[in-house]
């Protein structure tokens, strides 16, 4: 794993974190308790904030960036992100699920329990509402959620906190130790 500061920028992470050995954590990122970066995932916020909100999980190959000064990434607490998934300055609600190879644009805001379809292209400046099946390229907003998709989406992150437990407690990967509190949502340090 490598955690690196990038002008003066350090990561803060939470407590029972798990890093992958290959993932890259640079910049001003903020994890919450209990996320999961898995392997390939890269988080570079070189050039403004990424937060990735507690119980959250990036899956193996996820990109997440920024625009600069203009656009940071948001991820609300239990959200995941899949496989090959890339996210650019948008803002993700509280127990979405991305699907695999899924892609999210600048400005862009998911709202909360919905569900992106895999390999969807969500274009800049795009608002969808909480609970929304989201798919296609570029991607809309199909119907809202089931009961059941719905329960689908927010119990995948539910799945992954007991994954890392498991790979942190086989000895895989290795818990982060924060240095600093991870700051509130809104992304203020104060």
């Amino acid at each position: 794993m490598s955690v690196i500061s990038f002008e003066n920028k350090v990561p803060e992470i939470g407590v029972r974190v798990f890093l992958a050995p290959n993932a890259l954590v640079l910049g001003e990122v903020f994890l919450g308790d209990d996320v999961s970066v898995w392997y390939n995932v890269i988080l570079r916020a070189d050039i403004h904030w990424i937060r990735v909100g507690a119980r959250s999980n990036l899956q193996d190959g996820v990109i997440v960036h920024v625009e600069n000064q203009q656009c940071p990434t948001l991820l609300e607490d239990e959200v995941s992100v899949g496989h090959g998934a890339i996210l650019h300055g948008c803002t993700i609600g509280s127990g979405v699920l991305i699907g695999m190879g899924a892609k999210i644009l600048n400005d862009a805001v998911i709202g909360e329990g919905s569900l992106v379809a895999a390999g969807a292209v969500v274009r800049e400046g795009f608002k969808a509402p909480p609970r929304s099946l989201i798919v296609g390229v570029p991607a809309i907003v199909k119907r809202a959620l089931t009961d059941d998709e719905y329960a689908r989406a927010r119990g995948t992150a539910t799945n992954y906190v007991r994954y890392k437990e498991r790979y942190l407690a086989s000895g895989m990967g290795r818990e982060a130790r924060p240095e600093n509190p991870v700051p509130p949502p809104d992304g203020s340090r104060g």
